[in-house]
């Protein structure tokens, strides 16, 4: 077996953490030789400036660190402009169980990626990232509003009012403008004939036994809370969607042509797709969109 090539003679390799960060650069010389120094930083911004400025009076280019939690993303960010930086799964550079401290952890980092064995993660644009954060808290607000629907689900449940058995949607207009007038006349006899569009499927008749029930004091207060808290959820998604939307103008001619494939038509799920997929190409494919993505339209 051949002997490692030095890849980067002048490297740094970084133990992260939330209030601060170890830094080991590793300089080889022609013979071999390897020198390390090694600094903790604060990870404050300041501190990750100095960090920078540090690295740049040693002719540092080349930076790796751990993916460790959300921390490494403000190095990242501050380190990115000066530097080549690789972002690593920790489970590549996991050293050897012992005598463990943070400065041997940063040194081992730095000794594994000057040989370039160390098996580096897609960071997309900075643009890109923020797309992509956007859009995971849009998916985040959707679970939430499906969380609501199935509270309030429950509460017709417990209540004995079998609107889902008449109802497609129990979201819908007709269901909605039911439950609103049961809740604004709590054990009124009303008929249901006004509040059905004529396009419902389900006869009258099995409509008003339905809504033979009654809501509880408390169900009734709940359910009043829950709706509410939907209104609040829509809202914020109607918010962040246009504020994706605004984001995401750079890329027009990508989403046009993402939504030119069969089965895609609506331009959040291109959005979606420019975000997300990138996680499973292979690298070849990932270097070509690294640099589309990094040259808006």
């Amino acid at each position: 077996m051949g002997r490692l090539k030095i890849v980067y003679p002048i490297c740094c390799g970084m133990d992260v953490h939330r209030d601060f960060v170890i830094a080991c650069i590793a300089s080889t010389d022609a013979q071999g030789g390897t020198q390390y120094q090694s600094r903790r930083f604060s990870t404050y911004t300041g501190g990750l400036r100095e960090c920078a400025t540090w690295l740049e009076k040693n002719n540092c280019r080349d930076v790796c660190m751990e993916s460790t939690g959300k921390y490494w993303i403000p190095v990242h960010n501050i380190l990115e402009k000066t530097c080549h930086v690789v972002v690593t799964h920790p489970k590549f550079v996991k050293a050897i169980k012992g005598k463990k401290t943070d400065k041997k952890d940063a040194m081992w980092i730095a000794d594994l990626f000057k040989h370039d064995v160390v098996s580096g993660s897609f960071i997309p644009p900075e643009r890109i990232r923020q797309l992509r954060d956007l859009c995971r808290y849009l998916m985040k607000l959707t679970w939430a509003a499906t969380g609501e629907k199935n509270r309030a689900h429950n509460c017709l449940t417990v209540s004995n009012l079998k609107l889902d058995s008449v109802f497609s949607n129990v979201f819908g207009k007709s269901a909605s403008a039911i439950i609103d007038f049961m809740l604004e006349h709590p054990g009124e006899k009303f008929d249901v004939a006004p509040f059905v569009h004529r396009r419902c499927k389900s006869p009258i008749e099995e409509i008003q036994a339905a809504v033979d029930g009654s809501f509880s004091p408390w169900q009734a207060e709940k359910l009043k809370i829950i709706q509410e808290h939907m209104k609040d959820i829509e809202h914020c998604k109607k918010l962040l969607e246009d504020l994706i939307f605004r984001l995401a103008q750079p890329y027009k001619r990508q989403i046009d042509l993402i939504m030119t494939v069969p089965g895609i038509c609506d331009r959040m799920t291109a959005i979606r797709i420019i975000c997300q997929t990138t996680l499973i190409f292979p690298r070849e494919v990932l270097a070509f969109a690294k640099a589309i993505l990094s040259t808006p339209s």
